[in-house]
């Protein structure tokens, strides 16, 4: 079940490669999300020493009243993944042009994991391919309804 979505990476970006990876959340965080606050926007994965964190993600206090006092709603949450994807995000990150996004936190049974994937960025010109795209496939089911 999709808990929190990052709905304008289909638009942005072009899709290059995704991963599924867990996520090292507080118990109040987890609550939190549960209820479907949180926002993945402007959020990024880096790779730090071996290591992949999510960074921008806000994730509000679940009651303010019994939160911690030094909580940070955007601290870095670390991603857990195999050594193996680790080299692939890090060998990602290195490359021009590309970028590591997080799309998607959902649930997984009772894990909470993030799908995150390896995207370029789209120029108005294949922003507006991709529009023409869609309106072009609007009317085909339109036309078909008739």
């Amino acid at each position: 079940m999709t808990l929190v979505a990052n709905k304008k990476a289909h638009l942005k970006y072009t899709w290059l490669e995704h991963f599924s990876a867990g996520l090292e959340l507080l118990g109040t965080e987890v609550k939190a999300l549960r209820n479907k606050q949180g926002s993945l926007d402007g959020a990024r994965v880096v790779v730090r020493g071996g290591e992949a964190f999510i960074i921008g993600m806000t994730i509000p206090p679940y009651q303010t009243a019994n939160t911690l006092k030094n909580y940070d709603p955007e601290r870095p949450r670390r991603l857990l993944l195999s050594k193996k994807e680790i080299a692939e995000l890090l060998s990602a990150e290195a490359k021009k042009g590309l970028t590591i996004i997080p799309f998607e936190v959902y649930t997984s049974g009772r894990f909470v994991k993030a799908r995150i994937a390896i995207v370029r960025g789209k120029g108005k010109a294949d922003h507006r391919e991709d529009l023409k795209k869609r309106d072009a496939l609007r009317e085909a089911s339109r036309e078909l309804k008739r």
